[in-house]
């Protein structure tokens, strides 16, 4: 980040509403192909011929040049709730430019990037609730006076990491009466220390993936976590919604990762005194910390592991006939103990979808494309409306990377499948950045998709597939919807006794009123659904107050106590009342 400039969410590099960078989005052109503007991504500057027809057959609607609904020119939000005595004696202890008042801010604050209650609302109607202000923390010593000060005066306290939250974590409480203080972290970006011997770095938890990466790979270090938010997701943020990467297999998810975390509550620090390897101490009290969610205090540190940079990697991509063959496959090498750092299974959907997104070629390129689609589909006699792919990237030592390559192709023998090459792997693995920025470019069609992540047992994932597809039909005659739906799976990372499945709808809404309720409500089936057939609530995306409704079906009575007894002991008067997980309006008290 710019150390010369103090940083403000609301600035010239991302979109703030809509996803990402500014620079980058996608495009239409008048000859009906796509464009990705900007340079940040492998298929910047490319011409797509296949995206809007890949879209018209699977939705069957017509994709139109012009926006079938447009954007308000002037975006919702109400005069701010203020409490006159919190804010003198916060203008008597900080400078000017540690808070905002800004309309700009506060509904940047006031949302994360759950599609339907959050961001359609903010982009084309209104959104209900606003943080009052915003402030930017600097330092461990400013969250205990920041907090001090809120329980002075009864203020309500949100920690607010890089905004990506798709869970509704970040939504204002419907109920919340006092002032809202968004307590931005994004200026604790720095790396502490880093112990070379024992290879831990202590690192302020407003640091930001990529910024992350940056600081250690100025060292020879990396960290590992790479979730798809890496360019914007912040350190506290994967803490507290208990976070994967894509490279989880090597480097392992969050809660791996972290040997230590620091969180500031109204009563106290919450942390071990010393990052130990592990220890024997009873009840971990850090261990709250891991999917909080905000309810309890601000995270301004932690102690991670790191790694020295890999001497090697490289990419895979096998192609098989069908997704249970696929689905087989990934399950042997979850059990093989020669892991690739990053191991993902597309289904047919997410296979056409991908190629969809592919540039056109020309010349010698196009020729052996097209050489290489007949050897696959005439000569090998693959069904491009059935086959399936996995990727992987491998790195490590030379000889770890050759060791893991060698056991896929191993494991694969037997499905008779077809190796694409490193090459196709490694465009379908750096596709995952660029890929989120569909959404806001076929919401202007009216179009609104959602992907719902979760954690499923090998024996239901084929289950999971095939009872969301029915529901799916179900759901979009029962609304009258117009077109077809679009639903895709993939597998993103895999578990001894199970995966992370990320499960994909979208469909259309054109002539439809209150798009954004409806889909709300098909969003909420497709994940009843999921949980009825085997799947988990969430598998790192964590609760919020999306998925509030199946925590009693999730944990039990027993357990919603102790997470509530821990709130009451550290956060007595609800300082920090986000309201997410349990808390969630006080709704979540029937026994189980």
């Amino acid at each position: 980040m710019n150390k010369t400039k103090k940083f403000y969410a609301v600035n010239e590099i991302n979109w703030g509403h809509r996803w990402g960078y500014k620079d980058t989005a996608f495009v239409p052109q008048k000859n009906r192909s796509v464009s990705l503007t900007g340079k940040r991504y492998d298929i910047c500057g490319k011409n797509i011929p296949g995206l809007i027809p890949f879209a018209e057959e699977v939705l069957g609607i017509t994709v139109l040049s012009e926006p079938q609904i447009k954007e308000v020119e002037k975006k919702h939000i109400v005069r701010g709730n203020i409490n006159k005595a919190f804010v003198d004696e916060l203008d008597s202890l900080f400078e000017k430019d540690r808070y905002s008042f800004s309309d700009e801010e506060r509904l940047l604050h006031s949302h994360g990037q759950t599609t339907s209650d959050e961001i359609y609302k903010v982009l084309y109607s209104k959104l209900e609730k606003f943080s009052d202000l915003v402030f930017y923390i600097e330092s461990e010593e400013e969250a205990l006076s920041l907090i001090g000060l809120a329980k002075k005066h009864n203020v309500c306290l949100i920690p607010f990491g890089g905004g990506t939250s798709v869970s509704n974590a970040l939504t204002i409480p419907k109920n919340e009466t006092r002032m809202v203080v968004s307590v931005d972290t994004r200026r604790m970006n720095k790396i502490e220390a880093v112990d070379d011997e024992n290879l831990l770095a202590t690192v302020q938890a407003g640091i930001v993936g990529v910024e992350l990466e940056k600081q250690l790979g100025k060292l020879g270090y990396t960290a590992g976590h790479e979730p798809d938010s890496i360019e914007f997701s912040t350190l506290g943020g994967w803490i507290s919604t208990n976070a994967s990467g894509m490279k989880k297999h090597k480097y392992g998810n969050i809660e791996d990762i972290v040997q230590n975390v620091t969180l500031i509550t109204p009563e106290g620090k919450i942390n071990q005194k010393k990052p130990l390897t592990r220890s024997s101490i009873g009840v971990k009290a850090q261990n709250m910390v891991f999917g909080s969610e905000g309810n309890f205090g601000i995270i301004t540190s932690a102690t991670i592991k790191i790694h020295k940079k890999p001497e090697a990697s490289t990419f895979e991509s096998i192609l098989f006939y069908k997704w249970e063959d696929g689905v087989n496959f990934m399950n042997e090498v979850a059990h093989s103990n020669l892991i690739p750092a990053s191991s993902r299974l597309m289904d047919n959907s997410m296979v056409r979808f991908a190629s969809a997104l592919k540039e056109e070629k020309s010349g010698l390129d196009r020729m052996f494309d097209l050489i290489k689609n007949f050897v696959v589909f005439k000569v090998r006699g693959f069904d491009p409306k059935k086959c399936v792919v996995a990727i992987f990237k491998m790195e490590g030592s030379s000889q770890e990377v050759q060791y893991q390559k060698k056991n896929l192709k191993i494991l694969a023998k037997k499905y008779n499948p077809v190796f694409a090459g490193a090459g196709q792997g490694k465009s379908g693995y750096n596709l995952t950045l660029a890929i989120a920025y569909i959404r806001d470019f076929f919401f202007d069609q009216n179009i609104i998709g959602e992907t719902m992540e979760s954690a499923v047992p090998w024996s239901d994932v084929n289950k999971v597939s095939e009872a969301v597809t029915k529901r799916l039909q179900e759901l979009h005659k029962k609304h009258g919807l117009p077109g077809k739906f679009l639903f895709g799976s993939r597998l993103s990372k895999i578990y001894h006794s199970g995966a992370c499945m990320y499960n994909t709808i979208a469909m259309s809404f054109k002539g439809v009123d209150n798009p954004e309720k409806i889909f709300g409500e098909i969003e909420h089936e497709i994940r009843k659904t999921i949980i009825a057939n085997g799947g988990s609530i969430s598998h790192h995306h964590g609760v919020g107050k999306l998925r509030t409704d199946f925590i009693p079906d999730t944990i039990s009575k027993g357990s919603i106590n102790l997470i509530k007894g821990m709130k009451k002991s550290q956060d007595p008067d609800n300082i920090f009342g986000i309201r997410n997980n349990v808390f969630h309006d006080n709704k979540i008290d029937k026994p189980h």
